[in-house]
């Protein structure tokens, strides 16, 4: 089984003016996180607008990326639906395509309960052979899971691996990597607390942020992993303002497009109803990058 560990990249679907999928672009960004050393990618994710492309896109994705990577680095692959049938034939398509492990939310409209919670992900645990990530995500999903719930799922969910934990609380992150330990690992998912995440045990980052910087992500992973806590934590610091920017902005998708643009990559806009930045915004974003870019040449 590969090892799922490390800053990830949760990329950008690149788009064309006409907000049809930009696929030479999609090649391109994958090869250039390949070239800047990242630990593996995650696709089909919130930041990929995965709820705002087709079932045939979204396999598209999967076949293309995957073939692209040709082994080079894990992909994760984001399999999420609103029914448990649908969660079965994305996390399959998924794994008939070899993706490295399948990012898997509650299903987000219904807003199911617990127990319904737990059905869901034992299903499609029984259904599958891809390693699963459970996905916490109150902001999006509109549920908040309980520490003991996601812990009930990572211990008898055979497939479940990984837990993405993005709720904010880092009492749960801490918990989950404590009671959870042997029987998954934690991934950040909270953009804002990864070094405290890092130093209550969880093992990776899926990462927004790592889409504009994925060098950086990557270096204050391997500066933690080393026991260099000054120098990760400088990076830290230095990456935080992006992550408030991303986190507070409610564009972190058009942020990472527009973003991506600018350092030479495939952005595009998204599909509606989401729109660009404004000026304002674009100046931020500007900003930004050049402290960073300075960082980086340090």
């Amino acid at each position: 089984m590969t090892t799922i560990r490390g800053a990830y990249p949760v990329l950008i679907t690149p788009m064309t003016v006409a907000q049809e999928i930009d696929w030479d672009g999609v090649k391109n960004n994958v090869n250039y996180f390949v070239n800047q050393g990242v630990a593996g990618i995650v696709i089909n994710g919130s930041t990929g607008e995965f709820v705002s492309l087709s079932k045939e896109e979204r396999f598209q994705i999967v076949e293309l990326v995957v073939k692209e990577v040709n082994g080079r680095i894990p992909v994760v692959v984001g399999t999420a639906a609103e029914t448990t049938k649908e969660t079965i034939e994305y996390s399959k398509q998924a794994e008939a395509h070899g993706a490295d492990c399948a990012l898997i939310i509650n299903p987000y409209y219904c807003k199911p309960k617990e127990e319904e919670i737990y059905f869901h992900f034992n299903e499609v645990s029984k259904a599958v052979n891809v390693p699963i990530m459970l996905y916490n995500n109150p902001f999006t999903s509109g549920v908040d899971m309980s520490t003991e719930l996601m812990l009930k799922i990572g211990k008898e969910c055979d497939r479940v691996t990984h837990i993405k934990e993005s709720s904010g609380d880092i009492r749960k992150a801490r918990d989950l990597a404590r009671l959870g330990k042997g029987d998954f690992e934690v991934f950040c998912g909270s953009e804002e607390l990864v070094m405290e995440s890092y130093l209550v045990g969880s093992t990776g980052w899926i990462s927004v942020a790592g889409n504009i910087v994925p060098k950086l992500v990557t270096d204050m992973f391997e500066h933690f992993q080393k026991g260099e806590l000054k120098e990760a934590w400088a990076l830290n610091n230095s990456i935080l303002p992006l992550c408030a920017f991303l986190e507070g902005s409610g564009k972190y998708v058009q942020i990472v497009k527009r973003a991506m643009e600018l350092n030479g990559q495939a952005g595009g806009p998204s599909r509606y109803p989401r729109l660009g930045l404004t000026p304002a915004e674009d100046q931020q974003l500007k900003d930004i990058l050049a402290s960073l870019t300075a960082v980086s040449r340090a």
